[in-house]
């Protein structure tokens, strides 16, 4: 038998409390993530700050992980796509590319409220608006988005599936106008509980969906 595996025999056989103390030790020569470092404290302290943050502080967390979900779980195992570089602040999360073309993505929580998915109507929801305000040089508000801004949304299921692996996708264009500016998108947007004609689990049948060139709006709530 190895050193190691005698190490391991005899954690088997220590306490729960025995292994969290051995686990301390290790942790003062192991640290859990460089971030450790570039914020010079440990993941313990910087977990901790993030549950005592206000709400809008975790959505930004959430949507950021989110972000990290699709990019490791779901576009790192597409084949014959590659992600690009984006340059600048742009409306779109992603930019990948195949031998046909660019895809801009947008990627977007299901929206939760008290701690629950919210739901309207028997739908779940998604806000497609940015997160902060602001205003562009014209004085017009830069929260909202327009229909010519990106190709694709990507919704996390989290908040309803726990999964941070599982998104529903529709095309960009076929999202719900705002009822007095047809130009921008509605702030709520419903969600349907599995996938239909107008959403889809697999990402590349929603890029072939906005290839296609089909013209519709989603249904409403």
């Amino acid at each position: 038998m190895t050193r190691k595996e005698d190490v391991l025999q005899l954690l088997e056989q220590c306490s729960l409390e025995e292994r969290r103390e051995i686990f301390q030790h290790l942790r003062k020569e192991f640290p859990i993530h460089q971030l450790e470092a570039d914020l010079n404290t440990q993941a313990e302290v910087i977990l901790e700050a993030m549950a005592r943050s206000s709400d809008l502080t975790m959505r930004g967390i959430r949507g950021i992980i989110a972000e990290a979900a699709f990019l490791v779980d779901i576009l790192q195992k597409l084949d014959g796509w590659r992600v690009l570089e984006i340059e600048g602040d742009a409306p779109y999360d992603f930019l990948i590319e195949d031998s046909a073309g660019p895809v801009r993505i947008q990627v977007k929580m299901q929206r939760r409220t008290k701690g629950f998915p919210l739901v309207r109507a028997g739908k779940f929801v998604v806000e497609t608006q940015r997160t902060r305000t602001g205003k562009d040089a014209a004085g017009g508000a830069t929260r909202p988005y327009r229909f010519d801004e990106f190709d694709i949304l990507a919704v996390s299921l989290h908040p309803s599936t726990n999964e941070w692996s599982n998104f529903i996708y529709t095309v960009g264009s076929w999202l719900r106008p705002r009822s007095k500016e047809a130009n921008l998108l509605e702030v709520f947007q419903p969600i349907p509980d599995k996938p239909n004609a107008d959403w889809t689990d697999n990402l590349e049948t929603s890029i072939a969906w906005f290839r296609s060139g089909t013209k519709k709006t989603i249904a409403s709530f």
